[in-house]
Formats: structure tokens, sequence, C-alpha cells
């Protein structure tokens, strides 16, 4: 054993804790809102498109996709695209 000493780490700021808090803000207006889950979480092989037609009305579709891709949302339709089409986004972006 070592006399090295390890000093305790420091509480975290409340200001240093707020990046790991995603903002939602966008979900308030967002129209998916106002239609049900069935159109954005369709079963295997039926349409995506109404719910697609659907976010490219709404502003929130950019905040909504990134969103997605970076909490990996592997189902359902987020910011207009389907989870191919976030998988291949992601490719693209590297």
């Amino acid at each position: 054993m070592t006399d090295t000493m390890i000093a305790p780490l420091a509480p975290a700021a409340p200001q240093n804790l707020l990046p790991l808090v995603p903002d939602l803000s966008w979900q308030e207006n967002a129209l998916c809102a106002q239609a049900g889950p069935e159109f954005f979480f369709p079963a295997p092989g039926s349409s995506t498109r109404e719910a697609k037609q659907l976010c490219g009305a709404c502003e929130g579709r950019v905040a909504c996709l990134e969103y997605a891709l970076a909490h990996d949302e592997r189902f359902g339709v987020w910011g207009g695209l389907s989870e191919k089409e976030r998988i291949r986004l992601k490719r693209v972006r590297g």
C-alpha cells in the first residue's frame, strides 16, 4: 500500500449539471402531441407517410430529430425520419 492520498471529489455545481438534462421545450408545440402514437410507432410494414407529413409541418422537427439521434431512439418516426433513415443519417454524419 502507498501513502498517496486521494482528494474527495467536489460536489458538482448545479450549472454543471444542466447539459445532462435535455432541452425538451420543442415538445410543447410539437404537432405529434395532437396525434396518436400509432402514427409515429406503426406496426412493422405499415406506412409512416402520415407521420412524416405531420413532421414536415412541425416547427420542432429539427430539434426532435436531433434529440432522437442524440438519444439513439431506435423505434418510430422522429423528426420526420424512420429508424432506417436515422441510421443512414448517422452513418453519413460519421
